[in-house]
């Protein structure tokens, strides 16, 4: 079982034991698979050495996954909702996805439980009711980059919520980076002032949506979540979809649906979505754990928002301004601060404790 601290939330996600879907995190299971190695009584060949380009070439295309798929889906959001409604686009996207993957789950052998149900109901209203139907609604008002980099407060708000529980204390470092992070959103904010008031209110719904992401990252390790890796995902997608597709049905986005007016530009980014954003994003996460150190991977955190933003400049003409750009500075580097400080707070935690070895030499 994890610690139920949610001072150790953080480190949960750098170690491993949380991956996400569309940047967001879940719980997996901690187990490693051995390295398979060749017999000692026989000197490598020519052939295992194209199985090891082969697999290089896969971690590259895996981590060109995470850093530039999981990047440009705030794009993709954008185009889906310029003539799809927001909570049926994001309701569409996750009823696939989710069950695609509960599908997948299933054939694997994972039998969902009651407990099941409940853990992905609370999880499926924080994560996508609240979290990613505040992002699509928000993407009609602002731009695909400002969105990305708000979203980047997330681990700002997990901090804070811990510390708010009387359960962690913010360090220094972590304080500092908080600094930082309110500079970067005050700059964002400050902008939108002087502008229509519907941009403003599309920067405070993104970030609602990331604090909504950040409560369920504090209390996902509370709830009685699937063991299996990939019903964690699919289960509280599941839930989150029929809680999103019913909220569009209640707010009338279903009848003001006319799909012979839906833009080929929007079906792509809708079909997008779903396959690469959702599918193909995930698999590569889960299969770069299995292979290369936790830390290395969750780099994607910090690439996504920078990847958000360039795509935002060269494909849709969004304004990169100098405001942009250092707010983009801030907020990147209140995350760098916040999770040296959780690591430095993790090592005096667990002083006491046994090390576990972990190799972060090489993928394998």
């Amino acid at each position: 079982m994890i610690s139920h601290q949610p001072a150790q939330i953080m480190a949960l996600i750098r170690s491993g034991k949380m991956v996400n879907i569309g940047g967001r995190p879940v719980l997996i299971p901690n187990s490693k698979p051995p390295r398979s190695t060749p017999p000692k009584s026989e000197p490598p060949i020519p052939p295992q050495l194209g199985h090891r380009r082969a697999e290089s070439l896969k971690v590259a295309l895996a981590f060109a996954a995470i850093y530039l798929v999981w990047g440009s889906t705030y794009l993709a959001i954008r185009y889906a909702v310029e003539t799809i409604p927001p909570l049926v686009t994001a309701g569409i996207r996750h009823t696939v996805a989710g069950s695609v993957l509960l599908a997948w789950a299933y054939a694997r052998g994972f039998r969902a439980r009651r407990e099941h149900w409940i853990a992905g109901a609370v999880l499926g209203a924080l994560f996508f009711l609240v979290g990613h139907g505040s992002l699509h609604w928000a993407e009609q008002h602002v731009s695909s980059g400002l969105a990305a980099l708000l979203i980047a407060t997330e681990p700002m708000f997990i901090l804070i919520l811990a510390w708010a529980l009387g359960q962690q204390k913010i360090s220094p470092l972590s304080a500092l980076g908080l600094a930082f992070g309110v500079i970067g959103v005050a700059l964002l904010l400050g902008a939108e002032l002087t502008l229509k008031g519907s941009s403003l209110w599309g920067l405070i719904a993104v970030l609602v949506g990331s604090l909504s992401w950040a409560a369920g990252v504090v209390l996902s390790p509370k709830l009685r979540l699937p063991e299996d890796a990939l019903a964690r995902t699919a289960v509280p997608l599941v839930c989150g979809a029929g809680m999103l597709l019913a909220a569009a049905a209640a707010t009338g986005e279903f009848h003001s649906l006319h799909w012979a007016a839906v833009s080929l530009k929007s079906v792509l980014g809708l079909a997008y979505l779903i396959s690469f954003g959702s599918i193909v994003a995930f698999t590569a996460y889960t299969w770069l754990l299995q292979r290369c150190p936790p830390a290395l991977v969750a780099t994607h955190t910090y690439a996504n928002p920078v990847v958000a933003v360039l795509l935002g400049w060269l494909l849709a003409g969004e304004i990169l301004s100098a405001r942009l750009v250092l707010a983009s500075v801030a907020i990147l580097g209140a995350i760098v601060l916040i999770r040296k400080g959780e690591r430095i707070a993790e090592r005096r935690t667990d002083a006491s404790a046994p090390a576990h070895a972990t190799s972060f030499s090489e993928c394998a």
